[in-house]
């Protein structure tokens, strides 16, 4: 019943420099997403190096749901990341911590390894989170389960105001569950 009363994952509200968008399941979108999920620094932690069907496919499947959004996320006007947002009570996370039913969940992947290594995560965390708050009063807290072995990942969420709680097994991985607090 509680999936029912939980509205679908809001787009954040992101201040300037930043910016943020729905991803559109094919174009220019859908072939950015296919070559960043392909980067080596990528496809290390998602495993998502699928074909370009398969990414239009989920891509839709996302936009027609209310479980998760896909997004593009701009820094000055230049794309620099793929983002999903996720209501956490109708995902899988759900099962593995005390979560709250406002509670947001975001996965977050820089497309260009120029794009990390220099501060710009953490700082595009900070930015997607106090987004994630502003969109939802409802929103309490933003989580992620990032793979522990990911550290650069969970560094820069630590960096960003997330806290460590625990690790969670998940099937594909270990995950270090994050939470980020109003």
């Amino acid at each position: 019943m509680e999936q029912r009363e939980t509205p679908g994952p809001p787009l954040p509200r992101m201040r300037i420099p930043w910016s943020v968008r729905p991803a559109e399941p094919d174009g220019p979108d859908l072939d950015l997403i296919h070559d960043w999920m392909h980067t080596p620094h990528v496809v290390a932690f998602w495993n998502q190096d699928w074909t370009r069907t398969r990414w239009a496919e989920t891509l839709r499947r996302q936009r027609a749901g209310d479980h998760s959004l896909p997004c593009l996320v701009s820094h000055d006007d230049v794309l620099i990341a793929y983002l999903e947002v996720y209501r956490v009570a109708r995902d899988r996370l759900a099962d593995h911590y005390p979560h709250h039913p406002g509670d947001l969940g975001v996965h977050v992947a820089i497309g260009a390894p120029g794009n990390t290594g220099h501060g710009l995560g953490r700082a595009l965390l900070r930015a997607v989170a106090d987004g994630l708050l502003a969109a939802d009063p409802a929103c309490d807290r933003v989580v992620a389960e990032p793979d522990v072995r990911n550290v650069p990942s969970v560094k820069a969420f630590r960096k960003a105001g997330f806290r460590f709680v625990t690790e969670i097994e998940l099937p594909e991985k270990t995950a270090a569950l994050l939470i980020r607090s109003r």
